[in-house]
């Protein structure tokens, strides 16, 4: 005989009304045998920072190149050699800024990568 027919009268009790939050999970407690974990939707913060440092990298490296496009001022007046050394020298100057912005950008995506890689492994 089932516990719930073992009354006095032999009837069955009537089964208490389930709470809400027993359908579920419970608030603030843990879910319900056989009940699905609530979807928790992720935020990626990391995904758009990192998305927003590349974009800034590669704004300044078009801006730097940009910046040195045209005559410069310092070699105003200059004719033949001495105007090709200075437009030559401007070039290897922008080149050395380039490579040090690609430099400066590796170890930025390197750190990210890192300190990412880290925050994954704590999570697990």
């Amino acid at each position: 005989m089932d516990p719930a027919q073992r009354r006095w009268g032999g009837e069955p009790e009537p089964e208490p009304p389930t709470p809400h939050w027993e359908q579920g999970a419970r608030p603030g407690g843990p879910a319900a045998p056989g009940a699905a974990p609530p979807s928790r939707r992720k935020h990626r913060v990391f995904f758009w920072c990192f998305l927003a440092v590349q974009i800034l990298f590669i704004v300044w490296i078009v801006t730097g190149i940009a910046a040195v496009s045209g005559t410069p001022a310092e070699c105003q007046g200059l004719t033949g050699n001495d105007l090709q050394l200075c437009k030559d020298a401007r070039d290897v100057g922008a080149a050395i800024g380039v490579g040090f912005i690609v430099g400066l950008w590796v170890a930025v995506d390197f750190i990210l990568a890192l300190t990412y890689s880290i925050h994954r492994l704590t999570r697990r």
